[in-house]
């Protein structure tokens, strides 16, 4: 596998850079959300569930229009619309006086669907054989925006509480988008064909190789989403483990999946592989999902499965948009990437419906061995298109991810 360039390394770094302080943002909310909303006014379960899955929601329908854009008018502008929105969506949410108007805000910014452009930008900015690397920083800049929003994000909503977050990420994605245009290089502008229209998109999507990696990025973000609904409660009540002391779990945990991506990603170098380590993830992610749910007060076993859940959450992280990138046609790579990222955005949605719904009906327990189920689909879908002649012939003429 080839060296990344000079001009590789500074466009990853650059771009990392964007999306990390964007991700920042939003993972600021994720591990004290659910305290905190649920005594909002008009609160539930399952409205809690909703407000933390509705920005899923409002990315999904956007991604796909929103990366064809970026095929046509560019990444950087298509992005900076995104961006702009998200920050209105910020400020909605950082005035709201109850759940209602968070769930508004939270919509709001999902509809400043910028995941698939942005992949598409780091795409455009390596070589073909570089890619997994590309994103794979990417992909640890997204790692360590987790770490810091986990350390800092009680801290900040004592002081602040929701608004002070949300208000926090406005100014984030502000900074984001400056660095977007002082930093990232410029690529060639891609336009896409007058015959590349939602037919054509359609029609690339359907195909199993597509088929497969935009599943596998439904369930993992349904799995993730789901968790974070209980999981800081689990944390606080079974364990004993407050809100400001959590990050004592998730950093070790991190920082050990950011030294396993890098171990695991060198040694496949194939599409093939590729495929194989997306089935690898998918049971790991059920396994620790269940450890979660077996845990009860015990600190061992919930150690072991956060570092089992995020060791195969990140790898995928860096693994399947790459594949993406990499089978989907270059003047239609836009408009796959955030056919994508609307799969990933739907499967927060269901997530959050799915753990808002178990916390109210059932148990934090159940809420788990939900998510852990649908591995079980999963894992079979990924295996049919390993077999499958399609993807064995793209498999055949891709060079090596």
């Amino acid at each position: 596998m080839s060296k990344l360039s000079r001009q590789e390394i500074r466009s990853a770094s650059a771009l990392a850079s964007v999306v990390g302080m964007r991700m920042f943002g939003l993972f600021l909310i994720m591990p004290v959300f659910t305290a905190y909303a649920r005594h909002l006014p008009g609160a539930t379960a399952f409205l809690v569930g909703l407000a933390m899955g509705i920005y899923g929601f409002g990315q999904a329908l956007l991604q796909v229009p929103m990366g064809m854009l970026s095929d046509r008018i560019g990444r950087r502008l298509t992005i900076t619309l995104g961006l702009l929105v998200f920050i209105a969506g910020s400020l909605i949410a950082a005035f709201a006086h109850g759940i209602v108007g968070i769930i508004v805000g939270r919509a709001m910014q999902g509809i400043g669907a910028v995941s698939g452009a942005s992949q598409a930008l780091a795409a455009d900015l390596s070589e073909p054989e570089n890619r997994s690397k590309v994103m794979a920083i990417i992909g640890i800049s997204v790692g360590m925006a987790f770490i810091l929003a986990i350390i800092l994000s009680a801290p900040l909503a004592a002081a602040g509480g929701l608004e002070g977050l949300f208000g926090t990420t406005a100014v984030l994605a502000l900074g984001a988008m400056i660095l977007l245009w002082v930093l990232v290089p410029k690529p060639e502008l891609h336009r896409a064909p007058a015959a590349a229209g939602f037919d054509d998109v359609l029609h690339m999507l359907v195909k199993p190789r597509l088929l497969v990696l935009n599943a596998s990025v439904f369930v993992m973000h349904a799995m993730l989403t789901a968790s974070f609904v209980v999981l800081p409660l689990v944390l606080a009540r079974e364990t004993g483990m407050p809100l400001q002391h959590q990050w004592e779990l998730y950093l070790p945990v991190m920082l050990l999946s950011v030294v396993v991506m890098g171990g695991v990603l060198r040694r496949v170098r194939t599409v093939s592989g590729s495929l194989k380590l997306v089935l690898v993830c998918a049971l790991g992610l059920a396994l620790a999902l269940c450890g979660f749910a077996a845990a009860g007060e015990s600190h061992v076993w919930l150690w072991i499965g956060a570092c089992l859940f995020f060791s195969c959450f990140n790898l995928l992280e860096a693994t399947l948009p790459s594949l993406v990138s990499r089978l989907a046609p270059q003047h239609m790579r836009g408009a796959a990437l955030g056919a994508y990222a609307t799969c990933q955005f739907l499967g927060a949605f269901v997530g959050g419906l799915l753990g808002g719904i178990g916390m109210g009906q059932w148990s934090y327990a159940s809420v788990f061995l939900m998510s852990a189920v649908l591995a079980l689909p999963w894992a079979a879908l990924v295996l049919w298109g390993m077999r499958n002649a399609d993807i064995q012939g793209a498999l055949s003429e891709s060079s090596p991810a």
